[in-house]
């Protein structure tokens, strides 16, 4: 039993009939070669899924990009004493000038603005705690307010001085955010009538009362009468952020 037939019947090829022992063998390698198969294809199954794995995981991994809007510069906000004592010496000078408007004195207002100037090239944008994004809008910021200051200085009579005043404002507003400057609140006045009577214009306060350097103190129509018009619009006080994580390290949070 088992042993090979030759068949030649009226073929004229002879047929060669297997015995039971070689289908055995046969079975028993197709079997062997499926199971192999299977083996091999789970094989590469797992190495891919394995390679789809990591590439999710890198590309979770991976910093997402984001926008230069100051409203999302620093959930946090704690900058270096060094940053935050020249930043402040910059927001005194801008007092100072929108003080001298105020009292319609343009020499002392182009002496703030100077000086206000020369704090804005020397400001360390580099120290404040931020991704690059932040840092680079500081930064053009910055170049943005020392150029409206020597603006100022540059013109010739106290109503360009002001209108000047208005564009250095909305750029230092700016820049107060993207840093989130937090050693004190910072108040966005308006006046509803700072340019002909009819044309609104911003300042920024370190104190709630309204003090208008557009009319000011000896405006010829009005005299002292419009000192205090205007409105709060905004408060700037990143000190809450700061006050919250001092009190966190104090408790050894």
């Amino acid at each position: 039993m088992g042993a090979n037939v030759l068949i030649t019947d009226c073929n004229p090829m002879p047929r060669l009939v297997l015995g039971l022992d070689n289908y055995d063998y046969l079975y028993a390698s197709e079997k062997n070669n499926t199971v192999n198969r299977k083996l091999v294809l789970l094989i590469v199954v797992l190495v891919l899924a394995g390679l789809v794995g990591w590439k999710l995981n890198w590309f979770s991994k991976k910093e997402p990009s984001r926008p230069a809007d100051p409203d999302m510069a620093l959930k946090i906000s704690k900058n270096t004493v060094v940053f935050n004592k020249a930043f402040g010496g910059l927001m005194d000078d801008y007092y100072a000038l929108r003080d001298a408007l105020v009292d319609w004195d343009t020499v002392k207002a182009d002496q703030a603005a100077y000086a206000l100037a020369l704090k804005a090239d020397s400001l360390p944008v580099s120290q404040i705690k931020g991704d690059s994004d932040i840092v680079k809008t500081a930064k053009s910021f910055t170049v943005s307010v020392g150029g409206d200051a020597k603006g100022i200085v540059g013109q010739g009579n106290i109503e360009q001085k002001r209108k000047g005043f208005n564009t250095l404002t909305d750029d230092l507003y700016t820049l107060v955010r993207t840093v989130r400057y937090d050693v004190g609140v910072i108040y966005h006045d308006r006046c509803p009538m700072a340019f002909s009577d009819s044309i609104e214009g911003f300042w920024l306060s370190n104190s709630s009362k309204i003090i208008n350097p557009y009319l000011g103190n000896k405006h010829p129509t009005y005299k002292t009468k419009m000192l205090g018009c205007g409105e709060v619009v905004d408060s700037v006080d990143f000190t809450r952020n700061k006050q919250q994580k001092d009190t966190a390290a104090q408790s050894g949070l």
